[in-house]
């Protein structure tokens, strides 16, 4: 037996900006609310499904920035580069860790500056 990954839980200060903003970046739906929390995930799936939810819950001491475990993402239905430019569009900035510029993801900050990664490599949806 083995155990599978559910949800991921991200405290922030504004739930409702981080769940527009990650349900655009993904393709999600709201799901739930409950004590302020807003549950996301794929639509029509929801919790218990092959991709994990993401619960965004209110927190007055929200951590930020590079976080012990960060995101990476990947486009499903266009290049890198277009993707890269939807992201900053919905919201999210170029984050500096250091990188040499030969990378071949970029880092990026969500609206309340946790660091994700947008990878390059296409994958089906």
């Amino acid at each position: 037996m083995a155990s599978r990954i559910s949800e991921l839980v991200l405290d922030c200060a504004d739930p409702e900006l981080l769940a527009r903003f990650w349900s655009g970046v993904l393709g999600y739906v709201e799901l739930g609310r409950e004590e302020g929390a807003i549950e996301i995930g794929p639509a029509g799936v929801g919790f218990g499904g092959l991709q994990p939810t993401i619960i965004l819950s209110p927190s007055d001491d929200p951590r930020t920035g590079k976080l012990p475990l960060h995101i990476d993402v990947n486009a499903t239905d266009r290049d890198q580069d277009a993707e890269l430019a939807r992201l900053l569009a919905l919201g999210a900035r170029r984050a500096d860790i250091g990188q040499t510029g030969d990378e071949s993801w970029h880092v990026l900050a969500d609206p309340e500056g946790n660091e994700f990664c947008l990878l390059r490599k296409r994958l089906d949806p």
